[in-house]
């Protein structure tokens, strides 16, 4: 019995002792049970930018499907399979779909609603940009500069035809210095049992349109620089309750500016703005037209990364942004953001959109066919960059007439006319035979107007050599690629200028700054003190491309005719392009004297 009796008393011990570790382990165990797990959420934010009226995956210039060399395809067509992929996974109640501006200028589809057809008259049509947008769902979208391109009474007509808010926190009325567009959007995301989650998204535009658009908005609007208006209302949005705060930007991330110290403020400032304005979480970026699927920047008063995506133009691209979310203490706040693009050449058209402006598409198809010349021979923009091309030629000498005809009778109508051009595409070309709208469409792509200018013929030396920079210097004995031989520093094409009516030479071996040789007007060398009337584009007469002395210079005449319209006409008149009318050699690429082609 005793011996039981111990035997059972150590047996009960030991149970014991494990009876008493076990519920040591299952306290924390059943506390760490009890104690909830945190909430997450996660929030998916899709966004296009620099659409230029592209719907379709057609290119109106070759009247056929578009294709490159890289494979893109393009249109809000085949964006909205994207999206349409994108809310089917997530669920759309978990999405959010944004634009980062350039939206009603750039294909003569946008230039057929705004001039031919336009959106502005009684009883007009709807804009088919609103029209995909609103069909796709858009969420909001912020200006871009070429929102502005055909006046304000365009753009508030396509503002008002829009489901959804056009923003523009930097956009501010002259006179009140307010926001003359909504600067920002609160979207609220609904989480069972949990407060919703709140995002902000802020729309900055560029302060450039200052400058490029300024028959339409001086005096009317001005555009302060984005860091300082983000630094304005990340705060109060913050104040407000949001969670996340997402910027749209019309503006770059490379910090750089292609107007000079004409304003004060950054073109390409989105980066700058992740980098100094605190609180944001995400930056849709615009108006580069680079591919950019994510870039990391660290705030430098928080140290917080800031993700930052911007998609190819044209639609080609379509950014995705996940947002992870965790609810703690009360609150919501981001956790994780990472981005990246889709590419549209992976889907078809939605056939929704597809059905939806099929006919609007149609009509600007006709319209562009239309025949209104013929050309004696085939004109190219191929070599344009470093030959002067017959081709350019033709834009400035319909530049040159119209601008005598318009100074006839003034007291400058014996001034000489000289004119400048830009070789914008490098496939352009006017087939010999009959010439269409789209042919001279594709010959001039923007949507410019003509301006004339007083400049002296020393002003205009200096003008000729900052259009040589865009040559890459190449010794005198180099093997020359063509290849290699423009856009030195990034200068892209629409930088570079002919200047008609003079004859000069390019001194590629030379440094920048000491390039032009043998500058004559008239036969005879350039008289620094003569005065000449410039024929010149509103884009560089209010300074874009940082020209010298253009952006000052006297205005003498200026209208809202397009230069593409002007460029149709003349042919129209003429009826047969025969380069007799209008060719000339007026400059050349040489090397210590000697000429490179």
């Amino acid at each position: 019995m005793p011996l039981n009796r111990r035997k059972f008393l150590k047996k009960s011990a030991a149970t014991g002792a494990g009876v008493a570790l076990a519920s040591a382990v299952a306290a924390p165990a059943a506390e760490a049970a009890q104690k909830p797990a945190p909430r997450r959420y996660s929030l998916t934010v899709m966004g296009t930018t620099d659409l230029h009226g592209h719907v379709f995956n057609w290119d109106y210039f070759k009247d056929a499907e578009y294709s490159d060399k890289a494979g893109n395809a393009q249109g809000l067509a085949r964006v909205s399979t994207l999206v349409n992929q994108v809310r089917a996974e997530k669920g759309r109640c978990n999405t959010l779909l944004l634009d980062a501006g350039d939206t009603i200028q750039g294909t003569p589809l946008t230039y057929y609603y705004a001039k031919v057809d336009p959106i502005t008259a009684k009883g007009g049509p709807v804009h088919p940009m609103a029209q995909a947008m609103n069909a796709i769902g858009y969420d909001a979208a912020a200006l871009g500069n070429h929102e502005f391109n055909y006046g304000l009474q365009t753009l508030r007509a396509f503002e008002k035809q829009l489901r959804f808010p056009l923003l523009g926190a930097n956009a501010l009325d002259a006179r009140t210095q307010k926001p003359a567009f909504p600067p920002y959007v609160i979207k609220k995301f609904h989480v069972p049992g949990l407060p919703p989650v709140k995002v902000a998204v802020l729309g900055l535009t560029n302060p450039g349109i200052a400058i490029w658009d300024k028959a339409y908005v001086q005096g009317k609007l001005q555009f302060p620089g984005l860091e300082e208006q983000a630094a304005k209302w990340v705060p109060r949005l913050k104040s407000m309750g949001a969670d996340v705060v997402v910027v749209s930007a019309h503006s770059g991330s490379s910090g750089t500016s292609s107007y000079g110290d004409q304003v004060p403020y950054v073109e390409n400032s989105a980066a700058l703005v992740a980098q100094q304005v605190p609180d944001i979480d995400a930056i849709l970026v615009g108006h580069a037209h680079v591919e950019i699927p994510e870039l990391k920047v660290t705030n430098a008063t928080t140290g917080r990364t800031v993700v930052l995506s911007e998609p190819l133009a044209f639609a080609e691209r379509l950014s995705v942004f996940d947002v992870e979310l965790v609810f703690a203490k009360g609150r919501w706040s981001v956790e994780s953001v990472s981005s990246k693009v889709l590419n549209s050449n992976t889907v078809a058209d939605d056939p929704k959109i597809t059905k939806l402006l099929s006919g609007e598409h149609a009509k600007v198809v006709e319209y562009v066919n239309q025949v209104v010349g013929t050309a004696t021979e085939t004109l190219t923009t191929v070599e344009a960059r470093y030959k002067d091309a017959p081709i350019i030629d033709l834009i400035t000498k319909v530049q040159e007439d119209v601008v005598k005809a318009a100074l006839a009778g003034t007291s400058y109508a014996s001034l000489p006319v000289v004119a400048q051009a830009s070789p914008f595409s490098r496939t352009s070309e006017i087939p010999a035979g009959k010439v269409t709208i789209r042919d001279l469409s594709s010959l001039y792509v923007y949507d410019n107007t003509l301006v004339a200018k007083l400049l002296t013929g020393a002003q205009l030396r200096a003008y000729l050599e900052y259009s040589a920079e865009y040559f890459v210097q190449t010794a005198a004995d180099a093997v020359v690629d063509v290849e290699k031989l423009t856009n030195a520093g990034g200068r892209p094409d629409y930088n570079y200028d002919y200047v008609s009516g003079l004859s000069y030479d390019i001194d590629i071996s030379r440094p920048a700054g000491s390039r032009i040789g043998n500058l004559t007007y008239a036969g005879a060398p350039l008289d620094d003190a003569q005065q000449f009337v410039l024929a010149v584009n509103n884009y560089r007469a209010n300074g874009g491309g940082a020209f010298p002395h253009v952006a000052s210079a006297q205005e003498l005449w200026s209208e809202s005719t397009e230069i593409r319209t002007r460029i149709a006409e003349w042919v129209t008149a003429k009826g047969v392009l025969d380069p007799k009318d209008f060719a000339s050699v007026d400059w050349k690429l040489t090397r210590a004297g000697t000429p490179v082609f």
